[in-house]
This record gives structure tokens, sequence and C-alpha cells, in this order.
């Protein structure tokens, strides 16, 4: 089911958005919304007639994973991705840990700009910007930010001009996290970019720069927030949750946990309104990259209902469906700490599989802490959502000597 990829222009971008579907997991909505019509319901009652579970997935979560996933087509969306992603197992992984039966959502399989999980955010937020008739795409980020390096490879693809503003969150000099990994891909994709201290407001110096460009250059400006995480981009990721469940019937798998990394909180605001919207009783946790537990919580919480609220489901997320882990820090965000060395070792030597320093690496320091400590058990299905990222291990190449 690897989806095609269209080849795209500056003239093309708009027949790329209208290109129709082949199934309704690839389905390409065009940017203007669609209203549901009598027919248009009777034709989903149709289709949902003849689905029915073949795995481990209860019947009525696949239909109304079905049904939201059509939803969705009201929302303007480009594809950017290579999707769905695989689900692999890691049995070397799972041994060496006990016996938790470890699953991988290969995420860092996207493909834009050597993938990761800003591309599912970037197809919505990016069709926003097509719709706006944007010329100018900016965001921020932390100077190694995987986020500032697939937005400015998808401007790149659609021939639209990037301008990055990156944060000195960490103060290291080492010039290869100043200007190797994430970075030197941003240069590559053709991006401009500017420089800000740590401890701003950077959400605020990027809609002040939006503004010089929009007042002095008459350009037409795209703001996109930090980590892409607002209820647009969280789309990405309610998206996810429909795609992965069939997986999991697919595969026959009743899975028990998803984890993940979780920063910005836009990734684990979607997954959680989508396990919501669709009645599945998974249990998710986000392991945190850079604030407290309380924070961090609180920022998904508010996003998720944000995201309810745009999916016409208000009042869908509670308080108590929020759960974060942020014990893996260490001392602060992109500063790895022992754990996290250890997991991105692990995970290359007993699977092949590249993690970052900064997220994905943290959150399978979680993984393996849970693991070892009895938190997920042996013969649970655990299925770990890999962000990608690893595009920055280049950045800290001392970390590993």
């Amino acid at each position: 089911k690897q989806q095609t990829q269209t080849k795209t222009s500056k003239m093309t971008v708009k027949q790329l958005i209208k290109e129709p579907s082949a199934t309704p997991l690839e389905s390409k909505p065009t940017l203007t919304p669609c209203t549901s019509d009598s027919s248009s319901e009777s034709s989903l009652e149709n289709e949902n007639s003849s689905v029915s579970s073949i795995g481990a997935v209860p019947t009525e979560v696949l239909l109304t994973a079905v049904h939201e996933e059509t939803q969705l087509a009201k929302f303007p969306r480009l594809h950017l991705a290579h999707l769905p992603t695989p689900l692999e197992y890691c049995p070397r992984l799972s041994a060496a840990l006990g016996g938790v039966d470890i699953y991988v959502k290969r995420d860092d399989c996207t493909g834009l700009g050597t993938g990761g999980n800003k591309a599912r955010k970037l197809e919505w937020l990016m069709a926003e910007a097509v719709e706006e008739g944007a010329d100018y795409v900016m965001t921020q980020g932390a100077t190694q930010s995987n986020h500032a390096r697939q937005t400015a490879a998808a401007c790149a693809k659609l021939g639209m001009k990037c301008h990055i503003l990156l944060e000195d969150r960490t103060g290291s000099e080492d010039p290869d996290y100043v200007d190797n990994g994430n970075v030197l891909l941003d240069d590559l994709f053709g991006a401009t970019r500017e420089k800000r201290p740590a401890g701003l407001d950077m959400n605020a110096e990027l809609e002040a720069v939006a503004a010089q460009y929009r007042q002095e250059l008459g350009k037409k400006v795209y703001t996109i927030v930090g980590g892409g995480s607002n209820p647009t981009g969280a789309l990405g990721y309610v998206n996810c949750v429909y795609e992965m469940i069939h997986q999991f019937d697919e595969q026959n798998l009743d899975i028990d946990h998803i984890c993940l990394a979780t920063g910005s909180s836009g990734t684990q605001a979607g997954l959680v309104t989508g396990l919501k919207a669709t009645g599945s009783n998974i249990n998710l946790l986000g392991f945190g990259t850079k604030s407290a537990k309380e924070a961090q919580e609180n920022n998904v919480f508010n996003l998720a209902k944000r995201t309810a609220d745009k999916i016409g489901k208000p009042g869908l997320v509670e308080r108590a469906d929020v759960v974060a882990d942020c014990s893996y820090v260490g001392e602060g965000y992109g500063i790895p700490a022992e754990s996290t060395i250890e997991a991105i070792r692990m995970f290359a030597e007993l699977e092949g599989l590249l993690l970052d320093p900064v997220y994905s690496g943290k959150g399978a320091a979680g993984l393996i802490d849970y693991c070892r400590k009895g938190h997920f058990k042996k013969g649970e299905k655990v299925v770990f959502l890999h962000t990608g990222g690893n595009a920055a291990l280049h950045g800290y190449s001392k970390m590993f000597k």
C-alpha cells in the first residue's frame, strides 16, 4: 500500500491537491471543504456494511475508524509523506527486554526530507499555506530542529520560500551541532535562517519577522508554530490513529500500549484525539523530552481539546486521557542523557534502527526502562511510535565516541 508520490512544481501544486484517490487510506481531498449530504451518508453506510474486523481489533472500533477517516476529507491536505508507514515487529529488542512484544511504527520512513513525524503534520499545514496563496513559509525551532528541516523540504518540493528562526537552547558551540545535521539540510533545501538566544517567546519572534516581511517586502507569509503543533498539524496524527487501527487489524494485533517521545505536543495530542474518536481502549503514554510532567500534560491536553473542537467533537478528550512521564529528559532539551545514548545504541545494534538524541532517543529510553521495571509486562504488545530525526545524529557525533 506504499503511496505513489506525485512530482510537483509551482505549476502543479493545486493539481496535486485535487488528484482523485484510489483507496480510503490514500484519499486526496481538494482544497475546497466538502460537506456531507444524504447521498454521501448513504454511501458511507453501504461501505461500512462491508467492513468487518479480520483480526484482534473490535469491529465497532474498525468501523468508527473508517467513518472518522472519511470525515477528515473536509480539511485541505497535500500528500507529501510515504504512507502508510510500516508497523515492524522487533524480535531481538523484545527478547532483550524480557519478552515484551515491541512493535515500531516507522514514522522515520515518511520520506519527506529524510523522514519523520512532521511530514504528517505538514500535509495539512502546507495545504493551508497553498490555500492562502502564500509565497513564503516561516517557522521556528531549536538549532537541530527536525520540524524546521522537514518544513524546508516541503517548501522545496512545492516551490515556496522558507525562512527559519533557530533558537539556541543548548548553548553548544560544537561545530557539528551548529552547522551539521539538520542545519546542513536546512541549507541544502534552500531555506534561509536566523538565530535567536534561548528563553524568548519564539512564536512571538516568528510573528514579528513575518509581519516585517509582509509590510516591508510585500510577501504573503504563512507561519507555522514550533513543531507544527496546532490543531491543523495535529490532524496528521488523528489520521495516523486510523492508519494504525487498520494495521493492527490486518496483523491480528491486540495492542496494549502506544508510547512515543512528546515535546511540542502535537503528535501526542493528535493521537489521543484519534484514539478517543474511535473508542479504542489502547493506553497512550508520552515520554517527555523537555518540560516537567504537569506542564507537558497540560500542553498536550489543551491542544487535544482544540483538535477535538476542530474535528467537530468538543469535549471528546478529558484531562485523565493525557499521560506523560518526564523522567527521561536528563539535563534538559537537546542534551542526551546516558539513558538516551544507551537507547540509541540498543535500537541500532539489535534492530538496525536509528533514533535521534533529542526526541526518539529519550522516548526509547523510557520504553526500555518501563520494560525493565515491569510497567510493560511480558507478553504485552507495545507500539513505539518512531518520530524520526536521525539526521540530528550528525550534530552529536562526539556523544558516541
